[in-house]
């Protein structure tokens, strides 16, 4: 009798780690739920109740050390086993780089890059004990990490970072046949405007990057609040799934229309070309 194999998604009291983790344990893995604060696991504890699925909520935090050590042992004296690590949990910042306190950068990084290196070096010696299954690494990043965007330099920087880390992690791991996946979403209908936060200085008057931070911020906003076009966070989750199961995973899986233009576009434009679509885009009447 093969043993149930074994999932764990940061960052999944909404969005695309809650629909993420969901989706998992519909498609029979038992998943660990994690989430800093378990305060807000009412909503995912009563759809697994209700469906009567493989799902535990489990509180862990990937700014803090001995959070993550004390989920990683609970899954490893539980299941012994994590076949799937999803990186999901984040937030962004806004705010000019001048803008950008260097703490708030730090802060940045701390969540968004730092907290995937914390969690992922945690559970890959459980990984790499068991080779009897389909072990993957899927980390969340954004169309954000391939291209650069004003307002955005400290989250933009998170992602440009993780890409850079996660495939040089798919080099390291192919001896150990541990797949690295990495997940690129465009505009998705989550609340993670609600979870973004403005530079201290960014909601300054006097700052030159007033107007613009404003201008960027509506417009991120309106993408995501207002916009029905936006990708549903469950097609992120699906995408996972389908990396995941899949014999040979894509090594990108970019997600949403809006996010597959605009990558087409930057492959196929020349650097010049392609600011000039992203200053039309992003700037016209500045």
């Amino acid at each position: 009798m093969h043993e149930q194999k074994v999932a764990i998604v940061t960052g999944s009291s909404s969005g695309i780690g809650l629909e993420t983790s969901l989706e998992l344990a519909r498609n029979g893995f038992y998943t660990y739920a994690s989430m800093r604060n378990i305060e807000k696991s009412k909503k995912i504890e009563e759809i697994a109740k209700n469906q009567n699925l493989p799902l535990s909520v489990i509180q862990l935090d990937v700014n803090d050390e001995e959070s993550i050590t004390e989920a990683i042992e609970a899954i490893s004296n539980e299941k012994n086993r994590i076949d799937v690590l999803v990186n999901n949990a984040g937030y962004g910042v806004f705010g000019s780089l001048e803008d950008l306190s260097v703490e708030e950068m730090k802060d940045q990084f701390e969540t968004n890059f730092f907290g995937v290196v914390r969690v992922t070096k945690k559970v890959l010696p459980l990984m790499r004990r068991r080779l009897d299954s389909k072990r993957t690494i899927v980390n969340i990043s954004s169309v954000g990490g391939c291209i650069g965007a004003p307002i955005l330099s400290a989250y933009q920087s998170t992602k440009f970072a993780l890409e850079g880390l996660s495939e040089s992690m798919y080099y390291e791991l192919l001896p150990f046949g541990i797949r690295v996946v990495i997940v690129e979403p465009g505009f998705i209908q989550t609340n993670i405007m609600n979870s973004s936060i403005m530079a201290k200085n960014g909601s300054n008057h006097e700052s030159p990057y007033f107007q613009l931070t404003q201008t960027i911020e509506k417009y991120f906003r309106s993408m995501v609040n207002d916009n029905l076009d936006a990708t549903p966070a469950l097609h992120v989750a699906n995408t996972i799934i389908d990396a995941v199961n899949a014999d040979t995973p894509d090594l990108r899986y970019p997600v949403g229309n809006d996010a597959k233009t605009i990558l087409e576009a930057r492959k196929k434009l020349n650097d010049r070309e392609f600011v000039d679509l992203i200053k039309n885009q992003l700037l016209t009447n500045q």
